[in-house]
C-alpha cells in the first residue's frame, strides 16, 4: 500500500501559485523582450486565418496559467503516488523545464532576430518535447493532460502561422 504524503492546505495553495506564477513570469519576461519588434510583427504579410494581434496576449496569458497548473499537478500527482510515479513526475517536471525555456526562446528568435525557419524548426522541436510532456503526464496526472491539449494545440497553430509568415516574407 502506497501512503500518500499530505501536504497542508496552505501549502497546496502556495505550491499551486508558484507553479502557476513560473510560466507567467517567463511569458511576461519573453513579452518584454520582443516588445519593440513585435510592431513589424502586424506589418507583414500575414497567411490566411491569422488572427488579430490583441488575441495574443490573451491566448498566451490562458495557456500559461493552464501550463503552470499542469505542473502543479504533476507535482502534486508524483508527491501522491507510488515509487514509479514519483520517478515520472520529476522526469515530466524536468521536461516541463525544458519546453518552458524553449517556449521562452521562440520568441526572441523570431521577433528580434527574424530567423523565421529557424524558429520556425525550434517550435517544431518545441512541439516534440511538449508531446513528451503529454504523455509522461499522462502517466501521473490525466488533469495534467488536459490542462496541456490547449497549448499544443496552439502550438501547432504557431507553426502554422510561422511557417506561412517565412514563406510570405
Amino acid at each position: 500500500m502506497v501512503k500518500k504524503k499530505k501536504l497542508p492546505t496552505s501549502r497546496k495553495v502556495i505550491s499551486a501559485i508558484l507553479c502557476i506564477a513560473a510560466p507567467l513570469i517567463v511569458g511576461g519576461v519573453s513579452a518584454l523582450m520582443t516588445m519593440n519588434a513585435m510592431g513589424s510583427f502586424s506589418e507583414m504579410e500575414q497567411p490566411p486565418l491569422a488572427p488579430p494581434a490583441w488575441l495574443f496576449p490573451v491566448a498566451w496569458t490562458i495557456l500559461y496559467a493552464l501550463m503552470g497548473f499542469s505542473s502543479y499537478l504533476i507535482f502534486m500527482g508524483g508527491l501522491n503516488g507510488a515509487k514509479r510515479d514519483k520517478k515520472i513526475a520529476k522526469v515530466a517536471l524536468v521536461i516541463y523545464g525544458i519546453q518552458l525555456a524553449f517556449n521562452f526562446i521562440w520568441s526572441p528568435l523570431f521577433f528580434n532576430l527574424e530567423w523565421y525557419w529557424f524558429a520556425f524548426g525550434w517550435l517544431i522541436a518545441m512541439w516534440l518535447i511538449i508531446l513528451a510532456l503529454i504523455i509522461l503526464a499522462g502517466k501521473v496526472s490525466k488533469g495534467a493532460v488536459f490542462c496541456l491539449l490547449p497549448y499544443i494545440l496552439w502550438c501547432t497553430f504557431a507553426a502554422y502561422l510561422n511557417a506561412g509568415i517565412a514563406i510570405l516574407n
